[in-house]
């Protein structure tokens, strides 16, 4: 990969709405990042997952997307996308978080995936789930709770 790929890759970037792009050729690997708002797709994933199957444990919630939060210290990380809703990165892997786990500001939570892109979500909070509100590889809509997070 020479400067003008580069240099044609960092001008993508900047023109799509992803906020980090990253891609591995010839054992070089490139990796660009850029601050986007709040509103915007926090991260992208550069490899597809592999489908998973729902996990058993995780059992969907219907909420709409302006449904109240009953306790003043859950707060939701909520999709950013319409997509479909994956806890980890590819079958075999461990989920990016469980119930009762610590997490902080900007670390990833799971995937959506959209228009066969894959988008990593992250944390806009810190603290520990208390909630899983979304069954693995199903569907969300745009502002629907995926997480609740108990904040201290």
């Amino acid at each position: 990969m020479d400067l003008k790929e580069i240099k044609r890759l960092v001008q993508l970037v900047e023109e799509a709405n992803i906020s980090h792009f990253s891609i591995e050729v010839d054992n070089m690997k490139v990796e660009i990042k850029k601050d986007l708002p709040a509103a915007v797709v926090q991260g992208y994933a550069y490899h597809q997952p592999q489908f998973l199957a729902p996990a058993p444990h995780a059992a969907p919630v219907s909420q709409t997307p302006d449904a109240p939060v009953v306790d003043a210290k859950l707060v939701p990380i909520k999709s950013q996308m319409v997509g479909t809703f994956y806890a980890a990165s590819s079958v075999g892997s461990p989920p990016y978080v469980k119930v009762g786990d610590r997490i902080d500001l900007g670390q990833g939570v799971c995937i959506i995936e959209a228009m066969k892109l894959f988008n990593e979500i992250e944390s806009d909070i810190a603290g520990i789930v208390e909630k899983i509100c979304v069954a693995n590889a199903t569907p969300v809509e745009y502002g629907q709770a995926l997480f609740l997070i108990r904040v201290d």
